[in-house]
C-alpha cells in the first residue's frame, strides 16, 4: 500500500493563505468571546454593544475565510458532501430541541471533521448552524457565535492524532465530551455580560480584575449551564460509541469513492493522481463492488 493511500483524505484543502485566514479568524473569534475580560471599563456605552458589534465582525471574517477556502480548495464533490451533511445536521437539530442538553448535532460534526479534515470540519460547523437557524427561525446576533463554536469543534476533530479501531473511537468519544462542555462554556460568554442583574454576585461587573471577573463567570457557568452541558457531553459520547463505527466507515467509503486528495504532510504539498493513471470504473452491476475495492 502506498503512502498516498495511507494519507488522510482532505475534502477541503487548506492552503497557506486559507490557514492564515482561519488562524486570524479564530483569533478575532476568541476576542469576540473573551471581550469581558480584555476590554477596559467604559470603552462601550452599553454592555449590549460589543456582542452586536462582534457579531457583525464575525460574519465578515467568516465570509473572508470561506472565500479563501473556496479559492481552489473545494471542488464540486466536496461542496456536494458539505451540502448533504449540513442538511442532515440541520434536520437533526430540531428533533431534540436541546431538551436537557441533548443535542444530536455535534457527534456528526466530530466524525465528519475526523474523516474529511479540519477545513471541512470548520466549514461544516458554520454551514450546519446557519442552515438549522434558517430552518428553525433561530437567526439573531447569537448565530455567528454558535457558528464559530461549531466550526472550532469540527476543525479540532480533524486535527486529532491518527488512530484506528477502538483507540480511535475512545479518542473521539473523549473529544466529543470535551467539545460538549467547551461549546457551552464559550457560548455563555456571548450573553453573560448583559443577562443578569448587575447586583448579582455572578454577574459581569465592569472594572473588576481579571481574576475576580473570571471567578464570577465560573460561578455563573456552573450554576446555570453545567447540567445542560453535561447532557450535551453525554449525548456526544453515547452517539459516537454507538453510531461511530458505522458512520466512520460510511464517511471513509464516501471519501474513497469521491477520490478526495489526501492531506499533505508537513512541508509537502500533496500531488493529485493524474487522471490518466486513475483506474477506470465501468458502469454496470459490478461497478459498485469495483468502487469499494479502490
Amino acid at each position: 500500500m502506498t503512502k498516498l493511500t495511507l494519507a488522510r483524505a482532505a475534502a477541503i484543502r487548506v492552503g497557506p493563505r486559507s490557514a492564515i485566514a482561519i488562524t486570524m479568524a479564530s483569533a478575532i473569534g476568541l476576542v469576540a468571546f473573551l471581550w469581558p475580560f480584555v476590554v477596559a471599563p467604559g470603552t462601550f456605552s452599553s454592555t449590549e454593544t460589543p456582542p452586536l458589534m462582534f457579531a457583525v465582525l464575525l460574519v465578515l471574517v467568516l465570509a473572508v475565510v470561506f472565500a479563501e477556502i473556496a479559492d481552489g480548495g473545494i471542488d464540486a464533490k466536496a461542496l456536494a458532501m458539505l451540502g448533504v451533511l449540513s442538511a442532515i445536521n440541520a434536520a437533526l437539530r430540531p428533533l431534540d430541541a436541546g431538551t436537557a442538553g441533548i443535542e444530536t448535532v455535534f457527534f456528526l460534526l466530530v466524525l465528519a471533521g475526523r474523516v474529511f479534515g479540519p477545513g471541512f470540519g470548520f466549514a461544516l460547523g458554520c454551514t450546519s448552524l446557519f442552515a438549522s437557524a434558517l430552518l428553525t427561525g433561530g437567526v439573531g446576533p447569537w448565530l455567528p457565535y454558535q457558528m464559530f463554536g461549531c466550526a472550532w469543534v469540527g476543525m479540532l476533530a480533524g486535527l486529532l492524532p491518527p488512530l484506528r479501531g477502538k483507540a480511535e473511537l475512545a479518542l473521539l468519544a473523549a473529544y466529543g465530551a470535551v467539545a460538549g462542555y467547551l461549546f457551552g462554556f464559550l457560548l455563555n460568554l456571548s450573553f453573560w455580560p448583559f443577562s443578569l442583574d448587575p447586583s448579582s454576585s455572578i454577574a459581569y461587573q465592569p472594572g473588576l480584575s481579571f481574576v475576580e471577573q473570571w471567578h464570577r463567570y465560573l460561578l455563573f457557568d456552573a450554576t446555570t449551564s453545567l447540567g445542560w452541558d453535561t447532557g450535551r457531553a453525554i449525548t456526544d459520547v453515547v452517539a459516537i460509541l454507538i453510531a461511530g463505527p458505522a458512520v466512520l466507515a460510511a464517511f471513509r467509503r464516501a471519501a474513497r469513492r469521491a477520490n478526495f486528495r489526501p492531506a499533505a504532510s508537513a512541508g509537502t504539498a500533496a500531488s493529485p493522481v493524474p487522471e490518466e493513471c486513475q483506474p477506470a470504473v465501468a458502469a454496470g452491476p459490478g461497478s459498485d463492488l469495483i468502487g469499494q475495492a479502490q
